[in-house]
């Protein structure tokens, strides 16, 4: 009777044994078929969805949460959350039991998840669970480190148990390949995006300025615009006042990139707007720095020249609000600094503008430009400034408009040649013939 109890009890044991073998080789053989399926997609969101659903339909789990490292913001977040609506989960690294095992790594297997006083119940009464049961481990990338967080959720009738670890252990190995194409994929598309929008971006902002250069009666006026990103924040204009009288604008926004474009065609709408109802510079001027404090909060500011042109009388009016000082280059050699005018724009509220005036005379050129000219530098981080400027225009003041723009621009490049180059230029040229 005894050695038949013992025979049974070794039959058990091999049946078990062999109930354990044959899972483990399913679960192996079920590895290869669920890596082959986690390569099979490069969309984040079905990645994460097709994790989930290995891991909980192998381990048992009711639920379960994939939670990515996002390091700039040092949280993780939830694209999906197995058995809920799609809706994105954040907390901070180190909250929570996910979150110590973003910071630390090691695996939390717990029996009755209330009894840690780490987990967080606010997240069972917001979705009306109730969790019993957790296992949370790690998922890494090939150098280690720590790419994301599984959380599964109430084992059906038991706790999580050492195999499941194994599993998802081996499991993690692939999510974290596939994790990773998904990442850059994504990343690629949006990049792809990105560019798309600064191309149509550049193309609308291009279509704000002038066409061309305007024809003004006894004056050749050229200009030139430049970017060094897809979209900035220079600007000029002409804007025709009367049959008399041309208005000439060049500003330049502080920064760069599509904030900076943003102020610049909000400058631009404003400045159009404002003509046609003020007749005055100054008012022009301060009018134009209250509506960008308006719509700034004092965030943003501006330099701006504006110069009215006035061809009867052959007179430059112009303010100049904290914008590099233009020159009038005379023939006999004078240069005259148009610096009259008052504070930068959108800075400070209730800025009193005064207006200069300059008596142009044939042959006198006009140089008003931004500070990506003046202020190119050379691989020794000398800057061109103002001096070269004007030693460049008196050699070739007898050249039209647009030969002395293209001359400035050329020179700018031969001198910055190996430096830096990371600000907008604009070159306007008005000669008195």
């Amino acid at each position: 009777m005894g050695k038949t109890t013992e025979n049974a009890a070794t039959t058990e044991e091999l049946v078990r044994l062999l109930e354990e073998k044959q899972q483990e080789i399913e679960r192996l053989a079920f590895l290869v078929e669920a890596s082959k399926l986690l390569n099979s997609t490069l969309d984040l969101e079905e990645l994460l969805g097709i994790i989930l659903k290995i891991a909980t339909e192998q381990t048992g789990a009711e639920r379960g949460s994939l939670f990515l490292v996002d390091a700039e913001r040092k949280e993780l977040w939830s694209l999906i959350a197995h058995g809920l609506a799609k809706q994105e989960i954040r907390l901070p690294i180190g909250q929570g039991i996910a979150g110590s095992v973003a910071v630390d790594g090691r695996i939390i297997n717990l029996a009755d998840a209330y009894l840690d006083p780490r987990f967080d119940r606010s997240f069972d009464e917001r979705f009306q669970f109730r969790t019993r049961s957790l296992l949370c481990l790690p998922v890494r990338d090939k150098t280690e480190r720590i790419v994301g967080v599984l959380e599964l959720l109430n084992k059906k009738d038991t706790a999580f148990s050492e195999r499941d670890i194994e599993f998802l252990q081996a499991l993690s190995v692939h999510a974290a390949l596939a994790l990773e194409n998904a990442r850059l994929h994504r990343e690629s598309i949006r990049k792809q995006q990105l560019e798309r929008e600064m191309v149509l971006a550049r193309g609308i902002q291009r279509s704000l300025l002038p066409e061309r250069s305007p024809q003004l009666k006894g004056y050749d006026i050229a200009v030139r615009h430049e970017t060094t990103w897809d979209v900035g924040g220079d600007y000029y204009d002409f804007l025709p006042l009367n049959d008399h009288t041309l208005l000439l604008v060049v500003a330049d926004v502080e920064g760069k990139g599509v904030a900076s474009a943003l102020i610049m065609s909000n400058l631009q709408a404003s400045l159009r707007s404002l003509v046609l109802h003020l007749h005055s510079l100054e008012d022009i001027a301060a009018t134009l720095n209250e509506t960008i404090i308006a719509d700034t909060k004092s965030q943003k500011y501006l330099t701006a020249f504006l110069g009215l042109v006035d061809t009867r009388r052959q007179g430059l009016h112009y303010i100049n609000a904290g914008h590099v000082p233009p020159m009038v280059v005379r023939r006999e050699g004078e240069v005259l600094r148009l610096t009259d005018g008052g504070m930068v724009i959108g800075m400070f509220p209730d800025v009193v503008y005064e207006r200069g005036y300059v008596r142009l005379k044939p042959g006198d050129v006009v140089l008003a430009c931004t500070d990506g000219i003046v202020e190119a530098m050379n691989p020794a981080e000398d800057q061109y400034e103002a001096g070269r400027l004007i030693s460049l225009v008196r050699r070739i003041a007898n050249g039209s408009a647009t030969e002395i723009v293209d001359a400035v621009f050329a020179d700018v490049e031969e001198f910055s040649a190996g430096g830096e180059s990371n600000d907008d230029r604009v070159m306007m040229v008005l000669k008195v013939l």
